[in-house]
């Protein structure tokens, strides 16, 4: 029940911002690059809020904001510029406002 209202949550996020629903795969891919750089910190479903993370169910940070943060870094975390290109840093950006 909690992975279809993930997904339902995700394909409303990707139509308001113009897109169409992410398949399987691009679900795939977004949480599979966030389980690889980010659940040190902010666990495994984003509510860990360890080593000064937010939790992001209560972020009020934009998915474009989230791009920023995670590509030039913020506060005690690592910018991931280096690390990951451009559609993987906004694939995971969009997995985080789930």
């Amino acid at each position: 029940m909690k992975r279809n209202l993930s997904f339902c949550a995700l394909a409303i996020f990707a139509f308001a911002c113009g897109g169409s629903a992410p398949n399987q795969a691009d679900l795939n891919e977004r949480k599979e690059i966030y389980k690889k750089y980010c659940p040190a910190c902010h666990g495994e479903n984003g509510e860990e809020a360890l080593n000064g993370a937010k939790k992001f169910s209560e972020s009020i940070l934009t998915v474009e904001e989230r791009v920023l943060v995670i590509t030039n870094g913020r506060n005690m975390m690592t910018p991931f510029k280096g690390l990951l290109n451009e559609k993987e840093i906004e694939a995971v950006a969009a997995y985080t406002m789930v």
